[in-house]
């Protein structure tokens, strides 16, 4: 099972060890990858509108962009991490999404996506937490994710090492949780009704969209018809 962490802040801080106890309790470390906002990936989206209508490989940024979207494919599992920031992940992690914005499946969402899973991770000293997670969440469902799973905690501290005993035992608790979920259904990802719908609501509008690289692409996969990105 391959991992890929993409961390909201450079930091080494609660919420990137969480992700960390996270991803170890999936796979080896050799299978774990590491994505560091900014440190590699530093660029706001221009909202040019150029990967909507003329393709991704038009972006400003594509080519900063590009090794982060090959890393993504190519996990099994992606877990996003950001620490509250005003209620809401980070902005380096908001811009890193906004480029994402093609991806979703109201435009040209990819194929492996539906056979993925995801944890998004936050933390907090107090407050802010769901909201954060929720920022996160929204684009593993819209990218077509089937299943997305929240570990998230107010720490009551401001680096790891203050974390007190308990909490960390809690946080592994729930990691454990939630790994053994990752593990029964790797392979076998069910895809639950609400994402069947939200598709099923993209395939109508896509047969006669009014984007045209978005129709395209829809008509080219079959999916304005019967076939769908999963088994």
């Amino acid at each position: 099972m391959r991992v890929l962490i993409i961390s909201g802040t450079n930091h080494k801080g609660s919420t990137y060890n969480i992700g960390r106890i996270m991803a170890e309790k999936l796979t080896p470390a050799e299978k774990i990858g590491e994505v560091f906002l900014p440190r590699d990936f530093d660029e706001f989206c221009c909202g040019c509108t150029n990967c909507f209508t003329k393709g991704a490989e038009k972006c400003p940024h594509y080519a900063k962009l590009a090794p982060i979207t090959e890393l993504i494919d190519a996990a099994d599992v992606i877990i996003l991490t950001s620490p509250v920031y005003v209620y809401h992940c980070t902005g380096q992690m908001k811009s890193l999404l906004d480029h994402y914005g093609w991806r979703w499946m109201a435009h040209r969402p990819e194929e492996k996506m539906f056979s993925k899973q995801a944890v998004v991770v936050a933390t907090a000293a107090g407050a802010g937490v769901k909201s954060t997670m929720k920022d996160m969440a929204d684009s593993c469902f819209f990218w077509g994710i089937p299943q997305t799973y929240k570990l998230g905690r107010a720490v009551a501290a401001v680096d790891w090492k203050s974390v007190k005993p308990k909490i960390k035992d809690s946080i592994n608790k729930k990691a454990d949780s939630i790994a053994k979920k990752i593990r029964k259904r790797q392979g076998k990802v069910p895809v639950p009704l609400k994402t069947k719908g939200f598709f099923k609501i993209m395939s109508l509008i896509q047969r006669n969209g009014w984007n045209e690289a978005d129709m395209n692409y829809w008509k080219e996969k079959g999916w304005t018809g019967s076939k769908r990105p999963w088994k």
